[in-house]
């Protein structure tokens, strides 16, 4: 019997049925569609060996005027610009105390140092750098107190710890002098979301923020009922506290000692376990502080979150020449100026000596970018004007519907009068601002519910703004994204496309893989890249397993296919100044398309068929061979495999009863390529499936059309 020629339709189609889909493919992972056939994708590797801190969501690159690389990584921890692959920390000053506001207090055998500080207003995890302290009197000296700190938990408001290097000895009695002076950086943010108010909301067994704490002396056993503590101060008989994750009613105190013969503690409180916690452990007072507005929330009782912490870190930042403006969302503007250089960090916007005629500068919004046609600094969801043209900052009321932008080519201006450009604009539809996409037309704005164009018009109006469509959602603040004059983006159950002024619905043979299997508490997370070489669209996003971004769907533009698959990348930023397209992921830079590998190890990349048979499915079939089409042009090893499996099954409601391997291998390049010319098999039943493999170093592969020897084999 002659060889069937398997012709395959191109790209992923998931939300139908096998059996319908016949010809074509139902699953795959890192594979592209080029000219109709699938390839495998191209591999990445280290940009840089160095490390920056926190989970990173937005990048943005951009030239100086004497030819420096800037590539700005917002975390959820820091803002860094990188620059010949070192990350350079920029991240704002938050306040700096007076000489004298801080003092240390250590404990003899531990690493943990507690720091006095009325009125600091940190929160655990924050950065805060000292300087001008002295030595504490034995090993905690002047070099290590004075460096950058992460904050390890909150005692009070007026007071936190800190982790040393090394281990306090009983010499080390001081406080750290007079002339002690702390810098805290900007509040850190969320790196997984906060999902509304009430129990359950925050940490499990409610909120640290700002309660008494204080630390066991010694290691208690679970059986202990006389507690130990570093200090008794502010806790009273009856009072609970919490230890790790358990519970426990104080008895009598007795010095530092929680709970004595009179009136023990009782462990175990309120349904929790007791448990043995080991020396220096964070006791923390559950209810009774006196400072009840900063108390911690116990067990089953209701726990606050506010707005601004509910959501992840996310950054927005645009380049104003060569220097940039950067804005957390729902926070302040910040400006780093390049000719101070990058041992200096940003400052408000406000407070930049580059420009003059600061005037109604808005203090918190959602997002900031630089009109490129016409040099205007735009701020969405900001809030409203200071209240006269001296004000250099704004009223300080956040309006998730106000779009402001300064005068022409000043981005401190932005209080409007008869001699300059600046402005104010009210999107009229939806209840929030969430994204806005450049275009070389115009710019889309995105609330949660409308779509709108902003252009330039020139003076007096300077902007003019026109609704484009009603009832449209988008995923979150980076899921829309332009391609010349059309923007793409991702809804909350569908993906859109608007272009020539017309708003539709993409077509989308993948849509119920993706939307059905979505974590959409962690929705904000989701970004989209380009990347222009293969005329593809890459969103990222987080499936139901877990709670970051672990997979990916892809649009084909050019070709008009989807194809999915899993990667972890938090942000992806197109090649343009640089070479490659880079993403960030494991608090790493990756360059993208170099090579076929991921970062030196074997990339796993596979393409699946739906099922065939012969016919209409009356008979069994008997397949003995498949003659392989394929080519590995492009490997970087010399003799590339892939694993050609094909599997029968005998009805579409069972699974595959029948499988068989073959792997196929080059061994030779030249005159013509040459690979293993055909594999045999002894498969048996109704209809079948082709699997095609790469686990190997240095492969790259892309398939043809292989034929199949497949004959009837009766209807039994």
């Amino acid at each position: 019997m002659p060889m069937t020629a398997l012709k395959f339709k191109p790209g992923i189609v998931s939300d139908i049925t096998s059996y319908s889909n016949e010809g074509g493919f139902v699953d795959g992972d890192k594979v592209r569609f080029r000219f109709g056939f699938p390839e495998k994708f191209g591999g990445w590797e280290k940009y840089s060996p160095n490390q920056y801190l926190g989970s990173a969501r937005r990048l943005h690159n951009w030239v100086a005027l004497d030819g420096s690389d800037f590539m700005g990584v917002g975390t959820h921890l820091k803002y860094y610009i990188e620059e010949g692959q070192t990350f350079n920390d920029i991240t704002p000053i938050r306040v700096t105390t007076g000489a004298g506001d801080i003092t240390f207090a250590a404990t003899n055998g531990s690493t943990t140092i507690t720091v006095t500080d009325p009125a600091h207003g940190a929160n655990e995890k924050d950065f805060v750098t000292f300087s001008g302290a002295a030595t504490l009197g034995g090993t905690i000296t002047a070099t290590i107190l004075n460096a950058e700190f992460q904050i390890a938990s909150i005692i009070s408001s007026n007071a936190y710890t800190i982790t040393s290097s090394v281990a306090a000895n009983s010499s080390d009695t001081g406080n750290g002098g007079s002339s002690v002076v702390g810098a805290y950086q900007l509040n850190v943010g969320l790196d997984v979301t906060v999902g509304g108010t009430g129990w359950g909301a925050g940490q499990w067994s409610g909120t640290t923020s700002g309660a008494l704490a204080t630390q066991l002396a010694e290691a208690l056993d679970a059986s202990e009922t006389a507690i130990d503590v570093d200090s008794a101060t502010g806790i009273t008989a009856g009072d609970l506290i919490l230890i790790e994750e358990e519970l426990i009613t104080v008895g009598t105190i007795s010095s530092n000692t929680l709970g004595t013969g009179g009136g023990p503690s009782t462990r175990g409180a309120s349904g929790t376990d007791a448990a043995t916690h080991a020396d220096n452990t964070l006791v923390r007072l559950a209810t009774g502080n006196a400072d009840s507005a900063n108390d911690f929330v116990g067990w089953g009782n209701a726990a606050s979150v506010t707005t601004p912490g509910a959501q992840i870190r996310l950054w927005s930042h645009d380049n104003f020449g060569e220097d940039i403006i950067i804005n957390p969302r729902d926070g302040g503007l910040f400006y780093w100026d390049k000719t101070n250089g990058l041992g200096n960090r940003a400052i408000e916007l406000s407070a930049t000596g580059t420009y003059s005629g600061e005037t109604s500068v808005p203090t918190i919004a959602k997002q900031v970018l630089v009109s490129d046609q016409d040099r205007h600094v735009i701020v969405f969801g900001c809030d409203g004007l200071g209240a006269n043209s001296s004000a250099t900052q704004g009223n300080g009321v956040q309006d998730p519907l106000l779009i402001r932008f300064s005068s022409q080519e000043n981005p401190v201006d932005f209080f409007p009068t008869a001699t300059n450009t600046a402005g104010d604009l009210r999107l009229g539809g939806g209840s929030t601002f969430v994204q806005a996409v450049e275009t070389k037309q115009q710019i889309l704005v995105f609330t949660n519910k409308t779509l709108h164009a902003m252009k330039f018009i020139g003076p007096p109006f300077t902007f003019g703004l026109q609704e484009l469509s009603k009832n449209i959602t988008i995923m979150s603040p980076f899921s829309a994204i332009a391609v010349e004059d059309a923007v793409f983006w991702m809804g909350v159950d569908t993906f859109y496309l608007y272009e020539n002024g017309q708003t539709i619905q993409l077509p989308c043979t993948v849509k119920d893989k993706v939307f059905l299997d979505f974590n959409f508490e962690e929705r904000n997370k989701v970004h989209v890249g380009l990347n222009s070489e293969f005329t593809e669209i890459l969103w990222f996003y987080p499936s139901s397993a877990g709670t970051e971004i672990d997979k990916y769907v892809a649009y084909n533009y050019q070709e008009r296919l989807w194809y999915y698959g899993t990667l972890t990348r938090q942000a992806w930023l197109d090649r343009g100044i640089r070479n490659l397209p880079q993403a960030t992921g494991n608090q790493y830079l990756y360059n993208h398309e170099i090579g076929y590998d991921d970062d030196g190890s074997a990339m796993t990349s596979f393409i699946e068929s739906a099922v065939m048979d012969i016919g209409e499915g009356n008979n069994f079939v008997s397949i003995r061979r498949v003659i392989p089409d394929i080519t590995f042009a492009g490997s970087t090893s010399t003799n590339p495999t892939v694993s050609f499996t094909v599997k029968s099954k005998n009805f579409p409601g069972g699974g595959f009863e029948q499988t068989g391997s073959g792997t196929t291998e080059r061994s030779a390049t030249t005159p013509v390529e040459k690979f293993t010319t055909k594999l045999d098999y002894r498969i048996r039943g109704r209809s079948f499936a082709l699997r095609l493999d790469s686990t190997s170093l240095g492969t790259k592969y892309k398939l043809g059309t292989p034929r199949i020897d497949i004959r009837p084999d009766g209807r039994q």
